[in-house]
């Protein structure tokens, strides 16, 4: 874009801070918002940082027919010497950019992308509350806003940064959880938008999710669309099994999005002399390891939970608790590494944190 710089209007009046102790996850928001404009004339332009508040849509614009927008989901925390950090925040905007390409979304420029959120973090920097396990949540997105009935790419785009201050992702925290395996409802396919980050994708869960939730699951694993038979993902994570000794993902194959912390977890593990296998890996693998004892861990890695070690796993009506319900110790040890880093209690050997001046 040919013009790096970004206006700042700040809000005249400022909200009152919550109570860091009983924050929940999204329901709040900080003082200001980033919006950058597209037209076909003149590109991605006019970006600035405005006071939070409703913006103007036409009753007829893409987004609100035919689905056309993309988001990401990214944190920032306060570190033990009281600075605010962002964790890969490079690689949310070049994920970013991927799922637009699926979308048909004109690309993001990533350096300024990256600049206009740490600009955006800077300001509101006093919302990024300090108690543990707390953090700020950053949504990014773009919604297609050409007044238009028509199937086809929009001309016309905002791309939109708000920030919310959250508690953690799960009540159960590091605990374990229980997670249902979907049999009936499927989430994406092959060829399909799973691997992109929009929100069709998680309007198509939202069934599924409400039945398994009223029964006391955390979450819905979702199985290939085509046979119902390999694993793909959890709705807010991705999925890790260690049996007999080998740590095991699905493989990333168009239907799968690929996750930030995913990458993070692969690295780090590699980093301890513990390979990770990426390969198709079905139900009734994991099944029968469970039944013959070689089921040793599981565990789910999304930006919002970290790490979510799952206790109990149910297909078919049949429970299969996993390492006695307890939090295994790959998954202790990579929770305690990962949210060491974020939130700089220990050296980021990787440099994935990005401070806030």
């Amino acid at each position: 874009m040919r013009d790096q710089n970004i206006r700042i209007e700040k809000a005249t009046t400022l909200k009152e801070k919550p109570d860091p102790t009983t924050l929940e996850f999204g329901t709040l928001f900080t003082d200001h918002m980033f919006i950058l404009d597209y037209t076909e004339e003149l590109g991605w332009h006019d970006g600035r940082i405005v006071p939070y508040g409703p913006i103007e849509l036409d009753p007829s614009a893409t987004s609100l027919h035919y689905g056309q927008t993309v988001f990401e989901g990214l944190k920032a925390y306060v570190t033990k010497d009281d600075e605010v950090q962002l964790f890969r925040p490079d690689q949310n905007v070049a994920r970013l950019n991927r799922s637009s390409e699926r979308l048909r979304i004109p690309d993001l420029d990533v350096d300024y992308s990256t600049k206009a959120i740490k600009e955006l973090v800077r300001i509101d920097k006093d919302w990024v509350p300090k108690e543990k396990g707390t953090s700020l949540y950053i949504r990014p997105f773009i919604i297609a806003t050409e007044a238009h009935l028509g199937v086809s790419p929009s001309k016309n785009y905002k791309f939109i940064v708000i920030l919310s201050p959250v508690g953690a992702y799960y009540k159960e925290g590091i605990n374990p959880v229980k997670i249902a395996v979907e049999n009936e409802y499927v989430r994406a396919v092959e060829g399909g938008t799973g691997e992109a980050k929009t929100g069709g994708n998680y309007a198509a869960s939202l069934v599924a999710t409400e039945i398994v939730s009223k029964k006391g699951f955390a979450q819905v694993l979702w199985l290939d669309g085509v046979e119902k038979k390999y694993i793909e993902e959890v709705g807010s994570m991705n999925v890790f099994f260690k049996i007999n000794g080998e740590i095991i993902t699905p493989d990333l194959h168009g239907s799968i999005l690929p996750g930030i912390t995913r990458d993070s977890v692969i690295k780090m593990l590699e980093h301890w002399d513990l390979p990770v296998i990426e390969r198709r890996i079905s139900m009734q693998e994991v099944y029968d390891a469970h039944q013959n004892g070689t089921l040793e861990e599981a565990f789910g890695t999304g930006t919002a939970a970290v790490i979510s070690p799952i206790g109990q796993l149910t297909w078919n009506n049949e429970d299969m608790i996993i390492n006695n319900g307890q939090t295994g110790k790959i998954a202790k040890k990579l929770y305690d590494s990962l949210t060491g880093i974020q939130y700089g209690e220990i050296e980021d050997i990787f440099n994935w944190t990005v401070k806030i001046d």
